[in-house]
């Protein structure tokens, strides 16, 4: 049985924990009986080794959180995980097809123009062109980046995998590929790439915005009936270099989403009010000009000389 760092850090923390609730006990139970002892001197070193207990447990359980914390992360700096070996399970080799010494691959594969549905069987996975078009950082990576097997699960905690499983049944929901890194550099091209019985279904690219050594993880979350049945595996690159392949099944049938039509409403008709008839105006009468005729002097007014007298 081999154990490894991870499990050896756990099983260290794990102790400690039990260390620290052990002598908090102990301490507490020896100042209550030291209380209880009739003799000054008996009493006191009874009550003082209660409290050195307790001080102790303090310090332990100090100590197990700095182990929980720490103490991985250094252990990797120095004894850094190795690369996980590709699955090999659904590639099945023939006596057919060899491998001659002068197929060799290289980080500026051209294989194919574009993304391809069915990829040509080789030894080690490559990064589509398409997706190294994408590339977006100017960092050289540093060749001794390692990273560990993958884990997948539906949930992680503190960058690590909670109930890992290589098998799900659907209905799948959001998936984790979680794993632990080391040496790796600030702003460096890093790649994720899902792929479904040898078909891309998913991937990511960007540049690294985690530290140095610790934990990570790369995810997606279609929609459920996205999650069809068959195997799945995820590579990781960074720049054009393979660093770590895993991965896992998916049984049964996803869920089919039903299709809900929703009643819109249609506008009601308007009214639209006809112009009301306009009665014609009616001719106005043109007023005609009769002069007036002068007046006539009556025969009243009509004065006559006057009569010169005679001498």
């Amino acid at each position: 049985m081999k154990l490894d760092v991870h499990a050896a850090v756990q099983t260290a923390v794990i102790l400690a924990l039990i260390g620290f609730v052990l002598g908090i006990w102990l301490g507490v139970r020896a100042i209550r009986e030291g209380h209880r002892i009739p003799f000054f001197r008996l009493r006191r070193q009874r009550v003082a080794g209660g409290w050195r207990r307790i001080l102790f447990s303090i310090l332990l359980g100090v100590f197990a959180i700095v182990l929980q914390r720490y103490t991985e992360p250094a252990v990797y700096r120095f004894f850094p995980p190795t690369a996980a070996p590709s699955r090999t399970a659904t590639i099945t080799l023939t006596p057919t097809i060899t491998l001659t010494p002068t197929i060799t691959l290289t980080p500026t594969i051209t294989l194919t123009p574009a993304i391809s549905d069915t990829p040509t069987l080789t030894p080690t996975p490559f990064l589509p062109p398409a997706i190294e078009a994408r590339f977006q950082s100017t960092v050289t990576p540093n060749p001794d980046a390692v990273f560990s097997p993958l884990k997948f699960a539906y949930r992680i905690l503190d960058g690590q995998a909670l109930n890992p499983a290589t098998i799900f049944q659907n209905p799948v929901r959001h998936l984790y590929a979680a794993f632990t890194y080391d040496k790796m550099l600030p702003g460096v091209q890093w790649t994720a790439l899902w792929y479904r019985d040898g078909k891309l279904v998913h991937f990511e690219t960007k540049p690294w915005d985690g530290a140095i050594g610790g934990y990570g993880f790369t995810d997606w979350n279609p929609p459920l009936e996205e999650w069809l049945p068959g195997n799945y595996s995820v590579q990781i690159f960074v720049g054009l270099d393979w660093k770590v392949v895993g991965g896992f099944i998916v049984q049964g049938e996803p869920p089919t989403s039903t299709l809900t039509l929703t009643p819109s409403l249609s506008p009601m008709p308007t009214l639209t009010r006809t112009p009301s008839r306009t009665p014609t105006p009616s001719k106005t009468p043109t007023a005609t000009w009769t002069p007036i005729p002068s007046r006539t002097p009556r025969p009243s007014d009509t004065r006559w000389p006057s009569q010169t007298p005679t001498k």
